[in-house]
């Protein structure tokens, strides 16, 4: 079973390049649990004050509700998503990964998403060393890593990236992400510009380079290496003694 690391990019009628080897994964796992159809724990983080109808998506414009966030994955293949959302500030219980053929980790603001899950990391890291796939879509991809970007646009005060990818935080910030991953990963890396925030926090020692995925694009980790699909790129970081090298994977 694999990693799922998408860039972002949500569409209403769901992505089959992107989504596919997820669903296929999780109807294997369920079909070994007597399932016909897989059941989706989808984990999503909500503003401070919003309902079940209010904006869950990692792109504040497009307004998706949760229940819209999960139909796309329905409409990609046959599966049943059981979405949890927890406001910003709360905290996922034990629960919402019982039973579960798959597990999704939402878009939204990468520091509440990474609070939020923190209860549960140990347990995420034991279902995914079993055989449980998961899927991180944009703040979901970032806090997989070991060391995982949370967000900030500046480094000792100078600007890395727009302002507005900061994820509510000035300094470029680096946190003890889930474990799943042993590079640092970003997201919406040509939509927001937030490539050059990877390529500074590894010139500045903070993280040991990493890859920044594009929207609509999903990098795929497992024990047999690396695999791409979906519309974009999917951007390395490395740091040599030559300098930063940056370009794109191919897997």
């Amino acid at each position: 079973m694999s990693i799922h690391l998408v860039g972002g990019g949500w569409r209403p009628d769901g992505d089959a390049d992107v989504l596919g080897g997820f669903l296929a994964e999780a109807a294997v796992r369920a079909a070994g649990s007597g399932r016909m159809v897989p059941r989706l724990g989808v984990l999503l983080v909500v503003p401070v004050g919003a309902s079940d109808d209010a904006s869950a998506n990692d792109t504040p414009a497009d307004g998706d509700a949760p229940a819209a966030f999960a139909g796309a994955f329905e409409r990609v293949a046959s599966s049943l998503p059981i979405v949890s959302a927890v406001v910003e500030g709360a905290v996922f219980e034990s629960a919402v990964l019982s039973d579960i053929d798959g597990l999704v980790v939402g878009g939204g603001l990468a520091p509440a998403y990474l609070a939020a899950v923190q209860p549960l990391i140990d347990e995420i890291r034991l279902l995914v060393a079993d055989g449980l796939p998961y899927l991180g879509y944009s703040a979901g991809a970032m806090i997989a890593a070991d060391r995982a970007i949370v967000g900030g646009w500046r480094v000792d005060g100078v600007p890395v990236c727009p302002a507005e990818t900061g994820e509510d935080l000035d300094e470029l910030t680096i946190a003890e992400g889930i474990g799943l991953v042993d590079l640092a990963v970003d997201v919406h890396a040509a939509q927001w510009g937030t490539l050059s925030r990877l390529v500074a926090a590894t010139e500045a020692g903070l993280v040991e380079g990493g890859v920044a995925v594009d929207e609509g694009t999903v990098l795929v980790v497992n024990d047999d290496g690396l695999r791409i699909a979906g519309a974009g790129n999917v951007w390395r970081v490395l740091d040599d003694p030559a300098g930063i090298l940056v370009g794109t994977l191919e897997a």
